[in-house]
Formats: structure tokens, C-alpha cells, sequence
């Protein structure tokens, strides 16, 4: 894979909108549509623990506080609704209300906030 470095111009700084990130970014991704700036990774998120994501979805060589990748849901059960959201070390705890996001006053998409708890998630 071509490191996230080479492809980046300097001085590029990445802070979409949650209007642009489902509306552009997702969009183009569930269609199976080029991107033309790679700067979104996929990543499974219940495999790796949140102090690996900084490496992998870093953008360029700058200090970053906010890190963008594409996950898969998993369920908890093969017929359930429940997502399962642990990893190893811990797991993905909702926080908060979901935030509705809107394109010309239309509902595209939900934002979920997450935090990570390290111990073994409750049943």
C-alpha cells in the first residue's frame, strides 16, 4: 500500500464536514466509486485498538487530533441488530445522542459518537 506521505501535497489540511464526509466521502464509497485523494483509510475498528489508529489513518507528516477511516459494522449476533463493538483490549461505548446529518434539508446519515473503555465490555 503507498504510504499516506507520498501522496499528499504540503500544507494539505483535511477538515470535512460531516455534511461533505457522508454526503462526498461515503457516498462514493458505498457506490464502489473512486476517490481521488486516498485520504480516508478502511480499517476494521474492532480489530486493532484505538492507540494503533493514529498511525494508520495519519495524513501527511503533521500532529493530528482527529483521524477519518472507513469500518464495517459487526453484529453481535448473526440475526441480532446489536452491534459488537469490543476489541481485545476494551470496547466502543455510544455517547451521547446520535447527530442527524442533512444535505438541502435531507436526513443522509447519522453521526455516532464512540469512546473507548479499556476492560471487558458488559453484557
Amino acid at each position: 500500500m503507498e504510504s499516506m506521505e507520498s501522496c499528499i501535497p504540503p500544507g494539505f489540511r483535511f477538515h470535512p464536514t460531516d455534511e461533505e464526509l457522508v454526503g462526498y466521502y461515503l457516498r462514493k464509497k458505498v457506490a464502489s466509486q473512486k476517490i481521488d485523494l486516498d485520504v480516508i483509510r478502511e480499517i476494521d475498528l474492532y480489530r486493532i485498538e484505538p492507540w494503533d489508529l493514529q498511525e494508520r489513518c495519519r495524513i501527511g507528516y503533521d500532529e493530528q487530533n482527529e483521524w477519518y477511516f472507513f469500518s464495517h459494522k459487526d453484529k453481535k449476533y448473526p440475526t441480532g441488530t446489536r452491534t459488537n463493538r469490543a476489541t481485545m483490549a476494551g470496547f466502543w461505548k455510544a455517547t451521547g445522542r446520535d447527530k442527524a446529518v442533512y444535505e438541502r434539508a435531507k436526513l443522509i446519515g447519522m453521526r455516532k459518537t464512540l469512546c473507548f473503555l479499556q476492560r471487558k465490555s458488559p453484557k
